[in-house]
């Protein structure tokens, strides 16, 4: 049994890891490019978890007796658009719509509000219209491993909350996530621009269902992901 930590940094809503984070440093654990991994509680921070591996293609995340995570090997399958140019990014970012109110204005990835400017800054907005979304992404410096490429659990992160603004478009519906299964295709450079874009997958009862992809300015994706989004029922939104 190994352990490990998501530190308060990586926070989603406050007091819990960022889905997509929590999700990355799970799916680590396994030696697969492709993972599904399911979020079964809200991810705690800065305290340690117990990792449980059950062969090659299966490992959970613990706190205490509690069922956290569950990563699986996974092969992903979806048609993925044509990226959008770099300055068609720049120009959609300027729609997103929580620059001015953000449920979760500290989240890692999309919050407006990161003390120090710390957080990923993925701000997507609509291409033309609300069936494709786009923003630019610059990597931190202190994101990237010691090749200056972005580190895994931090394009796992970068994979999540756009895939939420996907999957919901202008009506910003309060949904938690339940499932991220991402593909990471190739090491993304951390040295230039890079372009994240989101769409809509559909949706099945309570469920809500959004694709993302990181691009190069050449148009390759360099990673992907589809996420289920579980709507909340009134109570539980408040």
């Amino acid at each position: 049994m190994d352990e490990l930590v998501i530190p308060g940094r990586f926070n989603g809503p406050p007091g819990s890891g960022n889905g997509g984070y929590s999700c990355g440093v799970l799916a680590a654990q396994l030696n697969s490019s492709a993972c599904k991994v399911r979020l079964h509680i809200p991810p705690p921070l800065d305290r340690p978890l117990s990792v449980h591996k059950h062969g090659t293609e299966r490992v959970e995340m613990q706190d205490g007796e509690t069922l956290v995570g569950t990563a699986t090997a996974a092969v992903l399958e979806m048609d993925i658009p044509q990226a959008p140019l770099l300055e068609h990014a720049e120009r959609a970012s300027k729609g997103y719509l929580c620059h001015e109110e953000h449920s979760y204005p500290t989240c890692f990835v999309c919050g407006t509000s990161r003390p120090g400017h710390d957080g990923l800054c993925l701000f997507p907005g609509p291409v033309d219209d609300w069936s494709l979304l786009a923003c630019p992404w610059q990597p931190a410096a202190d994101l990237l491993d010691d090749r200056g490429n972005v580190r895994p659990e931090i394009v796992w992160a970068a994979l999540d909350c756009p895939g939420f603004f996907g999957a919901t478009g202008d009506t910003l519906v309060p949904v938690l996530l339940g499932e991220l299964t991402a593909e990471l295709r190739a090491p993304i450079p951390g040295d230039k621009p890079l372009v994240v874009y989101s769409w809509p997958l559909g949706g099945e009862g309570r469920k809500l269902y959004g694709g993302v992809a990181i691009a190069n300015q050449d148009g390759a994706v360099l990673a992907c992901s589809r996420s289920t989004w579980i709507t909340l029922k009134p109570q539980e939104a408040q």
